[in-house]
C-alpha cells in the first residue's frame, strides 16, 4: 500500500502529490506531535492526577464501583492515574492506531493490563453491553480533548455523544468544567496581522500613499483563531480596554450541546481607544468546587502564580470585523458565536439596540481574498514600515526612466513601489502566482493601466507577454505562500533561471544574492517538544519516547522544522555564521552546493540545536534578515524577525558546554541539492 502526500516543491513553487510508504503519514503525525510537550506539562499532569483521585474518592464514598471512560487516552497516562487511584476498571479510547498500540505497551509495562482496556476506535463508535467494547456505562468521564481554542479538536460533539451513550447520568467528569475568558484590547501590532495599512512612499514628484482596496478594509476576515504565546507579547504592544471577564462556561458532568450558539456579555471600557482585538484563554476546574484549577491565563491576568510553559495550549487572538472607537466608561456588548469547532466575536455599542444583537451569528467569510492568500505573519510583514523603507531605498538605486521591471512574488507590493519610484511613462510587467484578485489593489490605487499582471508560470512566458521588450530589472522580496522553511523562497532563483531568455544581458536583479546563516542556541522551553520524558508522574512512558524517536528517524532525522522564534526565547551559544551563499545574478548551477565547518561555543549552556535563516542582499549595503535581528545583551538573548518562521534543527543529544574542559565546537555539514531545492544537514557536538 502507498499513500499520496502533498508537499511544496521549492524548485517549482507548486504543491505536488508525492507517493510515500503507507506508514509515512502516521510517522509524520508522531514525529511532529506535541505528545512530549504534554508529558512535560507538570502543572497539567499534577492537576489531572489530583482531579482523578478526588473523582474516584467521591464515587467510592457513594458505595459505587468506579468505572472510568478515558476518551483520547494517548499514552494511557490518565487511565493509569485512575487505576492507581483505586478505580475498578478503565476503558481507554484512542482512535490513532500507533498511539493505541503504544498505550497497550505502556499500560502493560506499568502493570495495569488487568484494570485498563485500550479500545482503538473513535469514541462515537464504541459500543456498550455484554458483547460491546464496554460492559456497562462509566460513572467517571476523563478526557483531554482540548486545543488552544478549547473546542477546536471536537470536544463538544464528543462530550455530547458520550453523555448520550457511554456514561451514566450524573457522572463525575475530569475536568469538571471549562471557562473561557476574554479581554478587549487595542493593539497596532496585532491589528497589523489582520488589516493592511496605507503605505507612504516619498517619490520625486511628492508623497504617494498606497491604499488598500475598500474590499479589504471592509472584509471581516476568516474565522480561524490566531493562537500564540501571549506571554511573549510585551505589555507595551497592547492597551487593555476592558477588564478580564468570563465569556462562557461548559459543565462537562452534564449533557453538553454542540449545536451552534452565541454568548453575550456587557463590558465597560476602562480606557478610551480603538476596540480591535479580543484576547481569550480558558481554564479548567478538575473538581466541582474549583479548588483544583489549571489555567492558560497570560502573565498580566495571573501575576501571582508561576507560569507553566506549554505549547499544546496557548492563548487566542481574535480580530473584530472592524475597529470601533470606545470612550472610557462606555458600555459595549461583546458577542461570542461558536459552531462545533470554532469561535468568533463581534461587538456592538450598548446604544445600538436589538437590531444589531443578531449580528455575527454567521461565521465570517473573507471577501477580499487577501486573508486566504496571506497568513497573519504575512500581513505583519507587509505592514512593517521599516522593512518597506529598505526595499524603497534599494529600488531607488536600481530603477531609472528606461526600466522595464518584472516582479516575481506572491501578492507583493513591490510592483506598486517600483511604479511610484520610476518615471510615469514606464510600464512595468509584473508576474504573479495565485494573485487572487490582486487587481483590486491596483484598481484602488488607479494603476490598472500601469501594471500588467501575467498569471503564468515562468517557464511558459513568451516574448509576447512583454510586448517583445527585454526585462532590465528583475525584483522579488522573495515571498511564496507555499514556502515552509526559510530556503524554500529560493524558488525565486529557479524562476529567475526560467526567465533568463527574457532578460537583458546587463539585467539588475534585486535581491542580488542571499545567504544562509546558522547559530547554536539554548532554548528556554522549546526543547521540551523534542525531549524524551521517561517517567511521568511515576509512570514509565518510555515506549512513547521510543515511538517518537523511531518516527523522527523514519526519514526526517536530518531535517529542520519551522518555528516563529519570537514566541520561544533562546540564547545564542555561538556567534551567527554565514554558511552558504546564493548568487541570483547567475542561474541555478547544475552542481549541488555544499559546505562543512565548525562553530565555536562562546557561552555556557545546553546546546539544544541550531537555528537557520536566510538573509537577502538587496543592494551593496541593504540586507533583509528573516531570522536574527540582533543579540540584545551579553547573556546572548536573541531578537528574531517577528514576521518569519526560522528553521530549527534539534540535536539528538545535548551537550552542556560548562561541563567541557576545552572550548567546545559544533561541526556541521550542509548540502543544498539544486535538483530538489532542499537542504540536508548534519551536526556533531
Amino acid at each position: 500500500m502507498k499513500t499520496f502526500c502533498g508537499r511544496a516543491n521549492p524548485t517549482t513553487g507548486a504543491m505536488e502529490w508525492l507517493e510515500e510508504a503507507e506508514d509515512y503519514d502516521y510517522h509524520q503525525e508522531i514525529a511532529r506531535s506535541r505528545y512530549a510537550d504534554m508529558l512535560h506539562d507538570k502543572d497539567r499532569n499534577v492537576k489531572y492526577y489530583q482531579g482523578i483521585r478526588a473523582a474516584v474518592s467521591r464515587v467510592k464514598e457513594r458505595g459505587e464501583k468506579a468505572i472510568v471512560l478515558d476518551i483520547g487516552t494517548g499514552t494511557g497516562l490518565l487511565s493509569m492515574m485512575a487505576a492507581s487511584s483505586g478505580a475498578d476498571f478503565c476503558y481507554a479510547v484512542e482512535v490513532f492506531r500507533p498511539m493505541a498500540n503504544a498505550a497497550v505497551k505502556i499500560v502493560e509495562k506499568n502493570g495495569f493490563s488487568d484494570k485498563i482496556k485500550v479500545i482503538n476506535k473513535h469514541s462515537t463508535e464504541v459500543t456498550v453491553g455484554p458483547d460491546g467494547d464496554m460492559e456497562c456505562r462509566a460513572n467517571i468521564l476523563v478526557t483531554e480533548l482540548f486545543d488552544t481554542e478549547l473546542i477546536g479538536e471536537g470536544a463538544l460533539p464528543t462530550y455530547e455523544h458520550a453523555h448520550k451513550y457511554l456514561v451514566q447520568e450524573g457522572c463525575e467528569a475530569v475536568p469538571h468544567r471549562a471557562t473561557v475568558y476574554v479581554q478587549l484590547v487595542e493593539s497596532k501590532r496585532m491589528w497589523a496581522w489582520n488589516k493592511l495599512f496605507p503605505i507612504h512612499v516619498e517619490a520625486e514628484d511628492g508623497e504617494k500613499i498606497i491604499v488598500p482596496p475598500s474590499e479589504m478594509e471592509n472584509c471581516p476576515g476568516v474565522p480561524s483563531v490566531c493562537d500564540i504565546q501571549l506571554n511573549q507579547m510585551p505589555s507595551s504592544d497592547f492597551t487593555a480596554l476592558s477588564d478580564v471577564v468570563t465569556m462562557f462556561s461548559v459543565d462537562f458532568s452534564k449533557p453538553v450541546q454542540s449545536a451552534s450558539t452565541c454568548y453575550r456579555v456587557q463590558l465597560e471600557s476602562v480606557k478610551s481607544g480603538k476596540a480591535q482585538i479580543v484576547l481569550s484563554w480558558w481554564d479548567i476546574d478538575m473538581d466541582p468546587s474549583g479548588m483544583i484549577n489549571c489555567t492558560m491565563a497570560p502573565y498580566w491576568a495571573n501575576p501571582t502564580s508561576a507560569l507553566q510553559w506549554r505549547d499544546h495550549w496557548m492563548q487566542c487572538v481574535y480580530f473584530l470585523p472592524k475597529e470601533e472607537p470606545v470612550g472610557q466608561g462606555e458600555r459595549v456588548h461583546l458577542t461570542a458565536c461558536r459552531d462545533e469547532y470554532s469561535v468568533w466575536y463581534t461587538m456592538q455599542k450598548a446604544s445600538e439596540e436589538e437590531n444589531e444583537a443578531a449580528a455575527g451569528v454567521e461565521s465570517p467569510v473573507c471577501r477580499c481574498h487577501a486573508h486566504l492568500l496571506w497568513n497573519r505573519a504575512r500581513f505583519g510583514e507587509l505592514n512593517d514600515q521599516e522593512r518597506t523603507q529598505q526595499y524603497i531605498q534599494a529600488l531607488r538605486t536600481v530603477l531609472n526612466t528606461d526600466s522595464v521591471c518584472l516582479c516575481i512574488s506572491d501578492g507583493s507590493l513591490l510592483p506598486v513601489l517600483a511604479h511610484y519610484l520610476g518615471a510615469k511613462q514606464v510600464q512595468y510587467f509584473i508576474l504573479f502566482f495565485r494573485c487572487l484578485h490582486f487587481s483590486l489593489f491596483f484598481k484602488a490605487n488607479h494603476l490598472e493601466d500601469k501594471i500588467k499582471i501575467i498569471e503564468a508560470r515562468p517557464e511558459l512566458l513568451k516574448p509576447s507577454h512583454f510586448e517583445d521588450k527585454k526585462i532590465s530589472v528583475l525584483v522579488a522580496e522573495p515571498f511564496f505562500s507555499t514556502s515552509l522553511l526559510p530556503w524554500h523562497n529560493l524558488y525565486f532563483w529557479y524562476a529567475r533561471t526560467a526567465v533568463s531568455s527574457h532578460l537583458t544581458s546587463n539585467v539588475t536583479v534585486l535581491p542580488q544574492s542571499a545567504s544562509l546563516h546558522m547559530m547554536i542556541v539554548e532554548f528556554q522551553d522549546l526543547w521540551r517538544i523534542r525531549s524524551p520524558c521517561g517517567i511521568c508522574e511515576g509512570f514509565d512512558v518510555q515506549a512513547m519516547d521510543d515511538m517518537i524517536k523511531d518516527s523522527l528517524n523514519f526519514r526526517e532525522s536530518k531535517e529542520a522544522e519551522p518555528h516563529p522564534l519570537w514566541e520561544y526565547p533562546c540564547k545564542s551559544l555561538s556567534d551567527p555564521q554565514e554558511v552558504l551563499t546564493f548568487d541570483f545574478r547567475t542561474t541555478v548551477p547544475q552542481h549541488c552546493l555544499s559546505t562543512e565547518g565548525s562553530v565555536n561555543l562562546l557561552r555556557k549552556g545546553k546546546s539544544h540545536g541550531a537555528v537557520l535563516w536566510m538573509e537577502y542582499h538587496l543592494a551593496a549595503d541593504i540586507s533583509i534578515s528573516t531570522g536574527l535581528m540582533r543579540i540584545s545583551n551579553e547573556k546572548g538573548s536573541c531578537d528574531w524577525n517577528r514576521h518569519c518562521k526560522q528553521a530549527v534543527y534539534f540535536f539528538s543529544s545535548v551537550i552542556e558546554s560548562e561541563t567541557l574542559a576545552a572550548p567546545a565546537a559544533v561541526t556541521y555539514a550542509i548540502h543544498f541539492d539544486t535538483k530538489t531545492g532542499e537542504i540536508a544537514m548534519d551536526f556533531k557536538l
